[in-house]
């Protein structure tokens, strides 16, 4: 494997950086997780935004423009013959001291790495998840900010353990107020009287680039979307429920806290959203490979 490591592609055994980098010691960083399909890099114009924006929240100085980042992101799946996969992109405040002032460190630090990823089993994309509802709530906006795709996941990492514990595949958090805010890497969907409904981003759910291609999808065939708050009785009494990110893409979910989400089967509407963006990976997204490469390839 190949990873790009600060404006060179070098071998995994020598992409390292130092102990003492503040992405290590403290979080202090931003990333995105990208997905390429059919020779395309799925959204990269979205997922750069974001990152961009997540930096200039945390006043984390971006190394390179936003044009260079893209092919930062394009040049590590081609020197790995990446066509179909998922990107890591990481951005951190850089190598600084024991302390904590980002003053100290001088330069940022840039990796990414082009590999794959299964998140979920396929079973569970035919049968549904099963999710439970976990005691960590989503961080305050006044705190760590959910807004911001920061290296400090330790809050749905929590969150994790709590499902892990219980033997659930999946949990979904709750905001300070008590509303459903996302799971702890997915953002959320209900269907209730044919209205597609998902958490608004400050409820504490990060705005996800395939929460809002989802979105985008559901409006172009007709389907009424709307961002609402809810709670879990909303999703106990829902007709279907469904969770959309990066890497899971958009799988059903049938059952939460032991209560069965509608018949206890993925539902018309979540078919109809997976069958329409599994179709848009297909043509959507910054080409890897040039069509004349992508053909002799193929022969």
């Amino acid at each position: 494997m190949i990873i790009y490591l600060n404006g060179e592609y070098v071998p995994e055994e020598k992409a390292v950086v130092s102990v003492f980098d503040h992405g290590l010691l403290y979080g202090d960083g931003v990333f995105e997780g990208i997905r390429a399909y059919h020779n395309r890099v799925f959204k990269l114009d979205e997922h750069i935004v974001r990152l961009y924006n997540s930096a200039r929240s945390i006043a984390l100085k971006m190394p390179v423009a936003e044009e260079e980042m893209k092919e930062i992101v394009l040049e590590t799946c081609r020197c790995n013959q990446l066509r179909d996969g998922y990107i890591r992109l990481v951005v951190t405040r850089g190598t600084g001291d024991l302390g904590l002032d980002p003053r100290k460190c001088r330069k940022s630090t840039i990796f990414c790495i082009a590999a794959s990823i299964q998140l979920y089993p396929e079973e569970l994309y035919q049968k549904g998840l099963e999710l439970i509802t976990v005691a960590t709530r989503r961080n305050l906006s006044e705190a760590c900010n959910p807004q911001v795709k920061s290296l400090n996941y330790l809050n749905n990492i929590c969150a994790k353990i709590e499902a892990n514990l219980a033997g659930m595949p999946e949990a979904i958090m709750l905001n300070q107020q008590g509303y459903v805010a996302e799971a702890t890497g997915d953002n959320i969907f209900i269907v209730k009287d044919d209205l597609l409904i998902t958490p608004p981003p400050y409820a504490g759910a990060l705005e996800g680039v395939t929460r809002n291609t989802v979105m985008e999808i559901a409006c172009g065939m007709g389907i009424r979307v709307e961002e609402q708050f809810f709670t879990r009785h909303d999703i106990y009494n829902a007709q279907e429920c469904f969770l959309t990110g990066t890497a899971a893409e958009v799988i059903p979910a049938v059952k939460l806290d032991g209560r069965t989400i509608g018949d206890g089967c993925p539902g018309k509407m979540t078919w109809k959203l997976i069958d329409a963006f599994r179709q848009l990976t297909k043509t959507d997204g910054s080409l890897i490979f040039c069509e004349e490469e992508e053909k002799c390839a193929v022969m």
